[in-house]
C-alpha cells in the first residue's frame, strides 16, 4: 500500500534527502583534501574542515539523536572547535556517516505528531520540526563552507552542478 503524502511526511523525506546529499558532497570534498588540508586553518578565527566534521557530528547528535529521539548525549561543543588535529579524514568521515545514518533512521520512523512535540535542546525550547529544520539548515551551511574551502585549496570545479549544463537549465550568461 502506498504511503499517504502529507506535509509532514514530505518534510521528513526532504530532510533525510538533504542530509544525505550534503554528506555525499562532504565525502567528495574529503577525498580531494590531504590530512594536512583537513586540519589547516587560515587563522585562529577560522575553523578547519576537521573542526566542521566534529561540529556537524555533535550538532546532529545533540539535536536529532538526543533532542528528537531522546537518546542520552554528552556533547563537548567547545572541544569541537578547540581541536587542532587528531582524527584522520577516514575516521572523521566514518563518524559523521554513522551519525547521519542514525539520524536518518530516527527521521524515517518519526510519527508526524512528534513534529509538534516541545523539546529543550541546547537551552532552546523548540518543536521537533524546529529541531530538524535547524539541523538541516546548519548541515547545509557548513557543507557549503567545506565545499568553498575545498575549491580554494584544490582549485577544482567539484562538478556538483555539471548535470545542469546538459539539461539546458544552467544559464549561459546570455539572455534567451
Amino acid at each position: 500500500m502506498e504511503k499517504l503524502l502529507t506535509v509532514e511526511s514530505e518534510f521528513l523525506r526532504f530532510s533525510v534527502h538533504k542530509l544525505r546529499q550534503c554528506l555525499e558532497r562532504i565525502e567528495s570534498c574529503v577525498g580531494r583534501l590531504t590530512p594536512e588540508q583537513i586540519w589547516a586553518r587560515g587563522s585562529e578565527n577560522q575553523n578547519a574542515v576537521g573542526n566542521l566534521f566534529l561540529h556537524l557530528n555533535g550538532n546532529v547528535r545533540q539535536w536529532i539523536l538526543s533532542g528528537v529521539a531522546g537518546r542520552p548525549g554528552d556533547r563537548q561543543r567547545r572541544a569541537e572547535f578547540a581541536a587542532r588535529g587528531g582524527a584522520a579524514p577516514p575516521e572523521l568521515l566514518a563518524n559523521l556517516k554513522s551519525t547521519v545514518e542514525a539520524a536518518v533512521e530516527v527521521l524515517s520512523a518519526l510519527p508526524p505528531e512528534r513534529l509538534l512535540q516541545r523539546l529543550e535542546v541546547q537551552g532552546f525550547y523548540v518543536t521537533g520540526l524546529e529541531a530538524i529544520y535547524h539541523v538541516v539548515e546548519h548541515f547545509v551551511g557548513h557543507t557549503f563552507q567545506i565545499i568553498f574551502v575545498t575549491k580554494l585549496l584544490t582549485g577544482e570545479d567539484l562538478g556538483f552542478y555539471g548535470h545542469l549544463a546538459q539539461t539546458g537549465r544552467a544559464s549561459s550568461g546570455t539572455k534567451p
